[in-house]
């Protein structure tokens, strides 16, 4: 499978975009986040892929960053959603927006996406929630202080919870209630997941 493309940008639309490598023109759909960062025509391009093959065609869906082709590739997992309406959804929110909207729960965020109802929101939530965690980094620890690792799981629970929208506040009282919850569990995904839970019951309450 194709996984990165480098050339000239020979082509562009806001629907796809035709890349020139070395004489031969691939044929790219790309969402408008992607569409309105592209240089100008002519320009040397680089975009990561991904392929979808069918029995009649096969074709790349391409984004300037991998971390919008993993949301991308985490779409269209979702049952119901195949790439054309992962890639219309990349269109109508960016990733930085919708990443949050799928870990709160956000369905009346998510339902205002062109293509996506009420139904599909809450399959993505219900499939994703969880997923999209893996998409939001913790701190780098090389820009930090050395520190002991409970109070590093702690500081990398609280940015990550600062990316998802949450308040200072909120972040700092659920990182720490969720780090006593599991007695102290150095994993930062186990953590992040117990503190979104107490702010879920938090939000219900």
């Amino acid at each position: 499978m194709i996984g990165q493309l480098r050339g000239e940008l020979a082509r562009r639309d806001p629907a796809q975009i035709i890349i020139d490598v070395r004489g031969v023109g691939y044929r790219v759909f790309i969402p408008l986040s992607t569409y309105y960062r592209l240089p100008e025509e002519g320009a040397a391009v680089q975009v990561y892929t991904a392929t979808h093959v069918r029995e009649d065609a096969l074709h790349l869906y391409g984004f300037l960053t991998e971390h919008e082709r993993n949301l991308f590739d985490l779409l269209r997992g979702v049952s119901g959603i195949g790439p054309r309406l992962a890639i219309n959804i990349l269109s109508g929110i960016t990733a930085d927006e919708l990443i949050p909207a799928i870990a709160r729960g956000n369905l009346v965020r998510l339902s205002a996406i062109p293509g996506v109802g009420r139904k599909t929101a809450e399959r993505i939530v219900l499939e994703l929630k969880e997923k999209v965690l893996s998409l939001v980094e913790p701190i780098d620890a090389a820009v930090v202080p050395e520190r002991d690792s409970s109070e590093g799981v702690l500081e990398d629970v609280i940015s990550a919870l600062l990316n998802l929208g949450y308040r200072r506040a909120q972040a700092s009282n659920a990182a720490s209630s969720a780090l006593r919850a599991v007695d102290g569990d150095q994993d930062f995904e186990k953590v992040v997941k117990q503190a979104l839970r107490l702010l879920a019951e938090q939000a219900k309450g």
